[in-house]
Parts: structure tokens; sequence; C-alpha cells
């Protein structure tokens, strides 16, 4: 390992050497500088992970010295020295970001400490910073959240089915993301820099729906007082999203099935064939091929569409990836709100585990922004819940209280609980620091949900089962 750069900013000569003599002595790179802009211009150059500054200095002092490094962007750990003892000098020194002061005439020893102890600060920041940003991308993949397999299935197929032109169809009840997958097969594809355009088909009429997407001529109906662009316009280059694509009259599909056969259109009104180079994602929650069997959606047209099918898990079935919503959601709208709701009191995710969650992801965020909004303390509890999610109270009133008497199993689940939210719901961080499987903690959770509902807990998997053998040997 390297030795770590410490730069020494004096202008007291016999000082500043005295201090860098000590340091290299114990092995650190150091570097010198008589004076704040000095310093400035060594934190380019040397990049030292300490500085220790003076506080009075001609040309420029310690304590602007520091905020302008800040400024610069460094993320050097600073400790500033001063003569003058006062309360005043350390205050101000620490509110300036400084993270601690050192008294002169200098003491070897307590330089070394303190120095020892920020630098050992800083690594520990530096290393939470990873954990998090790990984390962040385990459970996160273009703003979808959750690390369950079913999900990381799914983000095989888009980041494979992205790089083509081929048309995806997004199956899936509503509530569970289907527009966050189209923005992320636009953004792992070559087309990230062109148009992501939208159209909720069911939100629009027939002939409304047909000018959206084909645009019109001027007077080609009531109404249409100049020509308009239609989005399949707009989205030339780019990604068109046709949300739910179910809902579409058989004159509309009709028009559709040509635009993807032949990669060209007529405005609603107008005679000029128009080309356009867009790529298709449609999504659903109708059962398309029961549509097609009872004669309300065309059997060619859902065969141009299902090209690549990608179908969401309903969010009772990844049950595991609920504390890691949660969490996000509470960051989101504790945010919003401006309100300091940073966890949950023991049961509440107890409650938000043991419900089904029929509106899926959608459903929870609403949950969630609700309870935050009517949260007395900076935890959620099982009170600030909607009133159908309200289960039992916790029998224990803290995980201590279950030491002695309880069971290993209720042991285990209050470990597992708190340890999922004191990690923002990754199954795999918590599985990291209890020291099982990241499928234990997953079944574990199905477990807890399914005793909740009365409901016996679903068989595990060879793959849980080898888990549980595992966690029996341990």
């Amino acid at each position: 390992m390297s030795a770590q750069r410490i730069l020494v900013v004096d202008d007291e000569v016999n000082a500043r050497r005295a201090i860098a003599t000590i340091l290299g002595e114990e092995g650190y790179e150091v570097a010198e500088a008589s004076n704040g802009e000095e310093g400035l211009a060594r934190l380019a150059d040397f990049s030292p992970a300490a500085v220790l500054t003076d506080v009075r200095m001609p040309k420029m002092d310690g304590l602007t010295f520091l905020a302008k490094a800040r400024e610069q962007g460094s993320d050097a750990t600073f400790i500033v020295m001063t003569a003058f003892a006062s309360v005043e000098t350390a205050v101000e020194a620490m509110r300036a970001g400084a993270e601690n002061y050192l008294v002169k005439p200098l003491d070897a020893n307590a330089v070394l400490v303190v120095l020892g102890k920020a630098l050992e600060k800083r690594a520990l920041k530096r290393e939470t910073e990873t954990l998090r940003e790990q984390v962040r991308q385990r459970t996160r993949f273009h703003n979808i959240i959750g690390e369950a397999p079913q999900l990381q299935a799914i983000y095989d197929v888009v980041r494979r089915a992205a790089t083509t032109r081929a048309t995806v169809l997004i199956l899936g009840e509503s509530g569970t993301g289907k527009e966050l997958i189209a923005q992320a097969i636009h953004q792992e594809s070559q087309r990230r820099d062109k148009p992501f355009i939208k159209v909720h088909c069911a939100a629009l009429s027939e002939n409304l729906l047909e000018s959206e997407l084909f645009g019109h001529e001027k007077g080609a109906f009531t109404g249409a007082l100049a020509r308009k662009e239609g989005r399949f316009e707009l989205a030339d280059g780019g990604t068109l999203f046709l949300d739910e694509i179910g809902e579409i009259s058989p004159s509309v599909q009709v028009k559709l099935l040509r635009v993807l056969q032949q990669r060209e259109f007529e405005r609603v009104g107008g005679t000029q064939s128009l080309k356009v180079d867009v790529r298709i994602v449609a999504a659903t929650h109708r059962d398309l091929t029961a549509e097609v069997k009872a004669g309300r959606f065309r059997e060619d047209l859902y065969y141009r569409l299902n090209v690549v099918a990608v179908t969401l898990p309903a969010l009772r079935e990844r049950k595991s990836d609920i504390p890691a919503l949660v969490n996000h959601f509470l960051e989101k709208y504790s945010d919003s709100y401006g309100k300091d709701v940073r966890g949950l009191a023991p049961g509440t995710l107890q409650a938000l585990l043991s419900y089904d969650w029929p509106g899926n992801i959608r459903e929870l965020e609403n949950a969630i922004e609700r309870a935050v909004v009517l949260a007395a303390g900076n935890e959620l509890t099982t009170d600030d819940l909607p009133p159908v999610l309200r289960g039992p109270r916790p029998t224990g009133s803290s995980p201590s209280s279950l030491i002695p008497g309880a069971s290993l199993a209720q042991i285990e689940r209050e470990a597992i609980l708190r340890t999922l939210e004191m990690v923002h719901g990754s199954t795999t961080r918590a599985a990291e620091i209890l020291g099982i499987s990241v499928r234990k903690v997953q079944y574990r959770l199905k477990e807890y949900s399914a005793a909740t509902d009365g409901k016996p807990a679903p068989p595990p998997s060879p793959e849980e089962e080898n888990s549980e053998s595992e966690a029996v040997s341990e």
C-alpha cells in the first residue's frame, strides 16, 4: 500500500520542517507550503489525504485556505494548528470544515494521534460511501429498485434486447413498474440520446388516439386548425412507449400494424406516406393471448409486438424487495415534505410484509407517502399506515426484550427485520452482515408474511432448501 500523502502548511520554517520530519519518519509522504496560496497550488498536483495548516499566515490565512480548497473540490481532511488556544478559534475552524485542531507548541505524539484518527475516519467514510454505492447498484437498475431473482432475470433480458431494434412487449399487473422498464430499455439502447415518447392509450378516445399517434393535417376534422405532428414523428430516431396497448380499437390496431410492418404511415386526413425510424415498446396489464382468442385483439399485431416479452412479477411475488422499496419511498417523501422520518418502528415492516399489495408498487408508494405525512415522530409506526395494513401490535417493545425467554426463531426474525431496516432494505447487505445466504433472507421474509396472513409458508425452492441445510450446519 502506498504511503498516505500529508501537506503541511505553515509560515514558520522550523515548525513546518519539524512536523514534516516527524511525519516522514512515520512513513507518510509529506509536502510543504509556506502559506495558503502555495497550499492551494500544491493541492492540485500533490492530492493529499490530509492537510495540517496553521491558522495565522501571511497572504492567505488557514481558514481562508480551507474555504478555497473546498470550493476547488478538495476532499482532503483538514487539521488546523494555532498558537491561540481560544474556544472561538477552534469553533470557527470546525465550522469551516476542519476535522480537528492542534494547539502550538505542538506535541509530536498528539500530532500523530490526531492525524491517525482523522485518516481513519476518512477511510471509514469512503468505505461507507463505497458500500452504499454498491448497495444502490445492486438494488437499482435505471431507478428500478429490487434484487429479487425475478427482477435480476428481467434486467438481463432488458440489457440484451435493448441493443437491438426488436419490439418489446411488457406484461404485468397495474403498478408493477412497466414504464420504468420501458425507460430502462431506451436508456440501455443506442437511442438513449434520442426522444423517449410516451402514449397512454387507455386515456384517449379512438379518434384522439389516432391523431396523437399519427398526427393530422389541417382541416382533417372539426377543430383541426393546423397541421400537427404525431408521436411517431416526434419519436423519430428514438423510442415510442405505448402504454396499455390492449385498450386500442380495431381500426387503430390495423394502422399500428402497418407501421410495424412497413415503417410508414399517413397523418389523419393526409395522403403523403411518412417514414420513421422508431423503436416500439408496448405494455399492458391484460392477457393478450386471451384477448386474441376473444377476437378483441389482432393476432398478427400481437405477434408483431411480442418479439421480446418481459413479464413483471407482482409485488406479492417478490416481497423480499419491500424493505428496499419502503426505504426508497421513505427517503423520497421525508425530503419532499421536509420531515425527519428515517426509520420504521418495531412491527411496521412486518405489517408491510404481511399485506399482498393488489395495487403493487404504486399502492406501496401511496401508503408510505401517507404514513410520512401523518408520522408524529422520526419513525413510522403501524398507526401511520392505512387501516387495511394495520395488524396486531408487536409483542416486544425492543429487540432486547426478546432475550431471555425467546425462541431462536423469534430472535432470528427480529435480527433479520431490524438488519434490513438498517441497510435500507438490501437483502444482499443484510445477508453479509448476518452471515447467512441471500436466499435464506428472502425465504424468511416469505415465511414471516405467510405467518401473519395465517397461510402456510410456501414450500422452499431447492436453492432455499440448500440454504436451510447450510444454516443448520452452521
